[in-house]
This record gives C-alpha cells, sequence and structure tokens, in this order.
C-alpha cells in the first residue's frame, strides 16, 4: 500500500486527536447534563453540570475569548475551573464576598466603571439617533402647514 506524506500526517493527527479525546475523555468524563452559555461583551461563560462515572456531581466554568491572528484567522481562548460539590458553598461565599468588595470599591469613586460609561454611552448614542430623526419643525419656526387655533 502506498501512501503519500500527507496520508501519514493525517493518520498521526487522527491517532493524537484520538489519544487526547482518551486522556479528556477520563478527565472530564463528559457526562454533560446541563450547560448554561453567558454571552458577556467578547467573552462567553459556560457553566456546565458534569458527573463523573461514580455519579458524583460537579460544575465545570469555561471562560471563552474569540481572538484573531494576523491573518484574521479565529481562534478561541479558553480558561476552565472545575468546581466540585463539595466546594460550592465555600466557593458562594467567596464569591459574594469578592462581588461585595468590589460594589464597595466602587462606591468610593476611586476606580472605573464601565457598566455606567457603557450606558451613558448607548443614552447618548439613542439621544443622537432620536434628534437625527425628529422633524424639522420642531425647531420652534412656523412652517406654512402650522395652523393656528384662531385661523379655524
Amino acid at each position: 500500500m502506498c501512501t503519500s506524506p500527507a496520508d501519514a500526517v493525517w493518520r498521526e493527527f487522527t491517532y493524537l486527536k484520538r489519544q487526547d479525546n482518551c486522556i479528556m475523555s477520563s478527565y472530564e468524563n463528559q457526562d454533560e447534563l446541563y450547560s448554561r452559555p453567558v454571552r458577556a461583551g467578547k467573552r462567553t461563560y459556560f457553566f456546565d453540570v458534569k458527573a463523573t462515572r461514580g455519579k458524583d456531581l460537579y460544575m465545570t466554568i469555561t471562560e471563552s475569548k474569540r481572538r484573531f491572528d494576523d491573518h484574521g484567522n479565529v481562534s478561541y481562548s479558553k480558561h476552565k475551573i472545575f468546581l466540585y460539590r463539595e466546594d460550592f458553598e465555600k466557593f458562594e461565599e467567596g464569591f459574594l464576598d469578592a462581588v461585595d468588595k468590589i460594589a464597595e470599591l466602587m462606591e468610593s469613586g476611586e476606580f472605573r466603571d464601565p457598566m455606567a460609561e457603557r450606558a451613558a454611552q448607548e443614552q447618548e448614542q439613542e439621544q443622537d439617533s432620536q434628534e437625527e430623526s425628529a422633524p424639522a419643525a420642531e425647531s420652534g419656526a412656523p412652517s406654512e402647514d402650522d395652523i393656528a387655533f384662531d385661523d379655524l
């Protein structure tokens, strides 16, 4: 049987891919029970509930960011954490504590508030578009179509 170099590369790739899938499936156990994507600007967060082979439940939280290389090709940068049921309460406590601290620091006025900046920018754009679509009659100058009450 004669094979080309491309065939050899393809066979090697599929072999490595199968090996990678075996490692990943034993690592992640790929028994996904629930998935909830949360789109947040340039990022998407995935909250996935999974089960181990021993039927223990856990959650993975994945941050996915779309990136472009110099040639315009798309790739995704992913960061994942595994959160096990026995750690949920401690994780929630730490998470809420950090959120409260951010709120406290934001009230000090020393830090940027990108959410407020974005809302102000959207409101300004909305006002600009309303002003552009407003008829010229609102300018206060009477037009020939204006009818005074006394004219009736």
